[in-house]
């Protein structure tokens, strides 16, 4: 079978951008990450056409309104905003840098980096959707970073296109993020997301994926009723069209596996999510991935293994070890120095 037809058959988008452009690859090695806030919580519509109804969601004493602006609340596909944005700020906070609330990124890397289109269509629809963001307006009580926020905000405060090219497509998008988005940022309270996440098709896909993200976790399992799923999801389906629609998606997972990290079924009244055993692998290399090396390390590290290639040890070493030590630096060198004692020169 040829790899067009496996695609073809995938109910997963099409990977566009399996090798990454070396310029960008920093936007690929920041792992998507979202805010927990509002993957507990059915913030995002889940519908492709505007939706402009007024919804509020309690549970457990907690609440959330959305009000949608006259273009339509704020969808799970556009999300990929907030994701991205999320993800970028996470990498500096992890590399020691001081997160700003206003965020400048070109429009081109965030499309590739949501695997969205990167002709008139994909710039048209990244604009609707900072549209979306800055209209719908949201009042909760749900806190982040331990922090009540009671006035109405957006998802995002405002945007700005920077530089727009001759034929008037964005270059370059400035966003300001919301109080409640940005001190989730700088309390850490987000969780890595599956790169295939930006591949799955149908919003409810997306929203089944993060629910399940958030409760299953690396636990080996996770169930939840039909009703509590539809709930959570912010499905405006009768029961039984909701329950048609999650048996679609389980009967896909079947067959082909697509959903990221957990594989879904129904039994019952219930859907049970298992654990595919890919979130701890991920947490893990995300975790020595972004430990950063100084500069003179590298040179100690030389002195301490003559004749190797200092940059194919850091890769044995990052591979070896199973979480960030202490102190990274001397850990590195200490492990070089055994590597030459074990095996000599190169």
């Amino acid at each position: 079978m040829s790899e067009i037809t496996k695609e073809s058959s995938s109910p997963l988008l099409p990977e566009r951008y399996p090798t990454p452009d070396f310029f960008v690859c920093d936007l690929f090695d920041a792992a998507p990450k979202g805010d927990m806030a509002s993957m507990e919580h059915p913030i995002f519509s889940l519908s492709t056409k505007p939706d402009t109804r007024i919804r509020r969601y309690e549970h457990n004493g907690r609440f959330v309104e959305i009000i949608p602006s006259v273009k339509g609340l704020a969808t799970m596909h556009d999300r990929d905003v907030l994701i991205y944005a999320i993800s970028q700020l996470i990498a500096g906070l992890n590399e020691g840098r001081e997160p700003s609330q206003i965020v400048r990124f070109k429009a081109y890397d965030i499309l590739q980096a949501t695997n969205r289109v990167t002709d008139g269509r994909g710039y048209n629809g990244l604009k609707a959707a900072l549209e979306r963001l800055s209209g719908t307006r949201i009042t909760t009580n749900i806190t982040t970073a331990e922090t009540e926020v009671f006035d109405g905000f957006g998802l995002i405060e405002r945007f700005r296109i920077v530089r727009q090219t001759r034929d008037g497509r964005m270059q370059e998008v400035e966003i300001k993020l919301s109080d409640w988005v940005f001190n989730a940022i700088r309390a850490k309270e987000v969780l890595t997301l599956h790169r295939d996440y930006f591949r799955l098709r149908k919003p409810l896909e997306r929203r089944v994926y993060e629910l399940a993200r958030k409760h299953c976790g690396a636990q080996g399992n996770w169930k939840i009723s039909l009703d509590l799923l539809q709930k959570k999801s912010g499905s405006n389906s009768t029961a039984r069209e909701f329950k048609r629609l999650v048996q679609n998606i389980t009967s896909q997972d079947a067959k082909y596996a697509h959903m990221p990290d957990y594989s879904v079924r129904i039994e019952g009244e219930h859907v049970l999510f298992a654990n595919r055993g890919t979130v701890h692998h991920r947490e893990a290399t995300n975790a020595t991935t972004s430990i950063r090396l100084k500069p003179e390390t590298y040179e100690q590290a030389r002195d301490a293994a003559p004749s190797w290639d200092i940059h194919y040890l850091e890769r044995e070493w990052r591979d070896w070890i199973k979480e960030p030590p202490t102190h990274p630096d001397s850990a590195f060198v200490g492990f070089c120095k055994k590597w030459f004692q074990t095996r000599g020169a190169a």
